[in-house]
């Protein structure tokens, strides 16, 4: 196959730059497979309410419906970067494109909770061998400087736009059928993963094989250690048989979490003294990478937060149709395409600490301003809307509360994702981009599964706590109650209170955000001069 590279000095023409035909295919295959990837993390949002009723499932493990993909996705990207290094990235990205397809068929037809769960798992796994093998092919096929910008741009604004297009089509698909719906939702990823692995033999090149052996150990302590401590964080938010909240003095969440620390101590110390480990925490000696690293580790956190909860908001508390709510984050991915695209441009004029220093501050602004949501949801509105009246969030105005934000917030995510993705990734050696992109890719999925679990955790504080005040209001109502049906009224209570809990929690995550941005300001030393460059001289350093 003809070798994907341009001239050396392309980088440094006045003329625009255009990549070989066979990378153009490559960065089209690769992207829609990352665009499946990626809108698997949201697609399900907007069924969540349907598939909870249809599987039986408790409101509070359906996220993990979405934190178990995240969690799977994650835990094992290392694993399917390093895989790609030692026997190639096409042969990687061909087998995990395949098991997602599979695994979309399973949780297309599950009957049960675990079957579903079971499902999300495998599509995790599948994930973490196409994703990372996929990022580390842009890295070696396109060089630094204009051509290699323009891809990540391309790459990154997949990343934010898979995430709104998978609510979009989340809503519309959901809305088909009330019993097949949801399950389409998954089993469309069946077509479109055969098809990638099909093409992928006629347009992307092979990678060489490289010597080294697998850490299976690692990735074993690794996977589990993570599983232990969302699974800690996650079950303090979740309820009891009485509805009260297990707390952070459950005995289950604090074993939980502790052994996690033990497995995570145990991971880092096999990490340094084998030959061939699974993550070189050299890695993160070099200064640019690990801030890299760190600020995609808190970013996609408060992104994941922002569907989650406000996709359940528009449903729940403002009474959007599933196929209404996937299209409110329509402007999402007009503001991801254009501040990726920006973004890329910025790069060979300012350094990147400004790119994503700017995104990650502008981020939590439109977070903050979603914890700003005041819709009506006292007593009287809550028996108003149990009654067939007004839905709980109708004082609520999508173009003036809600629009701007997503539309801020996307546009923030693509600066950030496009500049923190070219300084995660520069500089490493060719051998070792699988890896490289897999540590990537691992801070954003964790990330985002441990960030989801701490603000899911934040919510369910803050649902519960107003919960019995606003059902105090709501019974004080006395004589007004008759004939107004018991579940209707008991689930209008329920969205009143949680309606609390989701504004707190994009409340924490905005300060999560200007946490990753003073990060970005202040370690984040990278020139926008080294950023056009793959000199010969640093190429490894630190990997």
């Amino acid at each position: 196959m003809t070798e994907l590279t341009a001239p050396e000095d392309s980088a440094f023409d006045d003329e625009p730059v255009k990549a070989p035909t066979h990378a153009t295919w490559a960065l089209v295959l690769i992207c829609v497979a990352q665009l499946m990837v990626v809108l698997d993390s949201t697609i399900a949002n907007i069924a969540l309410p349907y598939i909870g009723t249809d599987l039986d499932i408790d409101s509070t493990n359906l996220s993990w419906i979405v934190t178990g993909y995240a969690l799977a996705f994650g835990g094992l990207l290392l694993l399917g970067g390093r895989l790609g290094d030692l026997y190639g990235r096409r042969r990687i990205f061909m087998a995990g494109v395949i098991l997602f397809a599979l695994a979309s068929a399973l949780g297309g037809l599950a009957q049960n909770e675990a079957m579903l769960l079971s499902s999300r798992g495998l599509q995790g796994v599948g994930a973490a061998m196409a994703s990372p093998t996929a990022l580390a092919l842009i890295t070696t096929t396109f060089p630094a400087g204009p051509l290699r910008n323009r891809a990540f741009s391309v790459f990154a604004a997949m990343s934010g736009v898979g995430a709104a297009i998978g609510l979009i089509l989340g809503g519309w698909l959901t809305g088909i059928d009330p019993i097949w719906g949801w399950r389409l939702t998954f089993l469309i990823n069946v077509p479109i993963g055969l098809a990638a692995a099909y093409f992928a033999p006629k347009v992307l090149p092979d990678s060489d094989h490289h010597a080294g052996e697998l850490d299976v150990p690692g990735a074993l302590l690794g996977t589990v250690g993570l599983l232990a401590l969302v699974f800690g964080i996650t079950r303090t938010g979740n309820r009891d048989s009485s509805g009260d909240t297990y707390g952070w003095g459950d005995p289950l969440a604090l074993t939980s979490m502790g052994l996690a620390v033990v497995l995570l101590v145990a991971f880092v110390f096999l990490e340094t003294r084998i030959k061939h480990p699974l993550m070189p925490l050299s890695i993160f000696a070099n200064r640019t990478r690990a801030t890299a690293f760190l600020a995609m580790m808190i970013t996609p956190a408060a992104m994941f937060a922002m569907f989650f909860f406000l996709s359940l908001f528009v449903q729940n508390v403002m009474g959007y149709s599933p196929l209404k709510a996937g299209f409110a984050f329509l402007p999402f991915c007009f503001g991801m395409v254009f501040g990726a695209t920006l973004g890329s441009k910025l790069l060979s004029l300012v350094d990147p600490r400004f790119i994503a220093g700017t995104g990650t501050l502008l981020g939590g602004v439109a977070l903050f301003m979603f914890n700003r949501l005041d819709p009506a949801t006292g007593a009287e509105d809550v028996l108003d809307a149990a009654s067939g009246g007004d839905a709980l969030g109708h004082t609520v105005s999508y173009w003036l509360d809600l629009m701007p934000w997503i539309v801020l917030m996307s546009f923030a995510m693509g600066l950030t994702f496009v500049s923190m993705m070219m300084a995660a990734v520069h500089h490493v050696r060719e051998q070792d981009a699988g890896i490289g992109s897999g540590v990537l890719n691992t801070m954003q999925q964790v990330g985002g599964a441990l960030g989801l679990a701490i603000l899911s955790t934040v919510s369910a504080h803050y649902t519960t706590a107003h919960l019995g005040s606003i059902g105090a209001a709501v019974q004080g109502l006395g004589g007004q109650l008759a004939g107004v049906d018991a579940g209707a009224l008991s689930q209008q209570t329920y969205f009143a209170a949680f309606s609390s809990g989701a504004t707190h929690a994009f409340l924490v995550g905005a300060f999560m955000l200007w946490g990753a941005s003073a990060i970005v300001w202040i370690f984040l030393n990278v020139k926008k001069d080294e950023m056009a460059t793959d000199n010969p001289e640093t190429m490894g350093a630190g990997v």
